[in-house]
């Protein structure tokens, strides 16, 4: 079962702002000078919040670096725990909140970095190549980490240079930007719990059903789901492709969290949930991160009152995760990509 999103952003507003915790966390935000970078799968509130208050919505690396151009010395980071850490990579003097220090995700966690070492010292001739969901620790041991929409350059890349790649942690990004190099990929065994529950039969009975109708699909999903997108992008690109968009009826496989600057972006078009089986499955994850729903109005205000949930990366890693990051920065200056705002999951 899929379900249609109609989203009001006027009605949004209202509803929002009639919650008086509102008002006061956005005055404490702005009285103590505390930029907010949100992530496009939070809950709608904690994006209508950044946004009015001088901050951004946007993917990982975009929210990090706009904490580098921000005069504030505090960012509070509305996401999931390798986001505050990335921030703190590239913003290692300032003071990195979070709402929530469980808000964890399922390809972080995945990959322990203990592991992860083992497993490239046993394939010491191979490139180390890392997407950006992965913790600080992950990082510092990669040569290159890439978004997912700089995946396919950079191991395209390498590729003609002639290297031999270890791919982590996404199994099934990793397998798109395989078919799409022709890469030496040796994958790490991870995939994300939102996008893996999308599925193929359904979308191809949904689709079957629905007149005027493109499907938008996150290269997080599964092989045969993306097979049957017309677009397969990164966050801000299937933002970008849904308001370009002729067709009334889009179908988005990612996080349902996209839907409020999608329907921003694109606001005559029908946004559909890819499908997750229905009300009756026994999916981890509905479209959905469970970990994103960490991120509310209470837990900010409580961080950002107190000050706590501070993200501490010690400053060796904070110098060996830093290359990697600079280095697809370097890579994206030098081809002339746009890798700002068009980031990864």
């Amino acid at each position: 079962m899929s379900k249609n999103i109609s989203l009001n952003h006027n009605s949004i507003d209202r509803a929002t702002k009639g919650d008086s915790s509102y008002d006061e966390i956005a005055n404490i935000l702005i009285r103590k000078n505390i930029t907010l970078v949100a992530h496009y799968y939070t809950p709608s509130e904690i994006q209508i919040l950044a946004e009015e208050t001088g901050g951004i919505v946007s993917d990982s690396l975009d929210m990090a670096r706009y904490g580098s151009r921000s005069r504030s010395s505090t960012l509070l980071v509305a996401g999931v725990r390798f986001m505050g850490e990335t921030a703190k990579i590239l913003n290692p003097e300032k003071t990195i909140l979070m709402p929530n220090l469980h808000a964890d995700c399922s390809l972080d966690l995945g990959c322990p970095p203990k592991e992860f070492r083992l497993f490239c010292e046993k394939n010491n001739d191979r490139e180390v190549v890392v997407y950006a969901n992965t913790s600080a620790r992950v990082k510092a041991q990669a040569d290159w980490m890439v978004t997912s929409g700089t995946a396919v350059d950079v191991v395209r890349h390498l590729h003609e240079k002639g290297k031999k790649i270890i791919w982590a942690p996404d199994k099934y990004l990793g397998d798109f930007v395989q078919r799409q190099t022709g890469a030496d990929m040796l994958m790490w065994d991870g995939s994300c719990i939102v996008h893996e529950e999308f599925k193929a039969q359904e979308l191809r009975e949904l689709v079957a059903r629905t007149s005027d109708v493109e499907v938008l699909a996150h290269p997080e999903s599964i092989k045969d789901v993306l097979e049957q997108a017309d677009f397969v992008g990164s966050t801000t690109a299937l933002i970008d492709y849904a308001k370009g968009s002729k067709s009334k009826n889009l179908i988005v496989a990612t996080d349902k969290g996209i839907f409020y600057k999608m329907a921003q972006a694109a606001p005559n078009k029908n946004l559909i949930e890819a499908p997750t089986s229905g009300e009756s499955a026994t999916c981890k994850s509905c479209a959905a991160c469970p970990w994103m729903s960490l991120n509310n109005l209470i837990s900010l205000k409580e961080s950002i009152t107190n000050e706590n949930n501070k993200i501490e990366v010690p400053s060796a890693i904070v110098k060996e995760a830093r290359k990697p990051i600079e280095r697809l920065l370097e890579f994206a200056s030098d081809s002339k990509q746009v890798v700002f705002g068009n980031n990864d999951a």
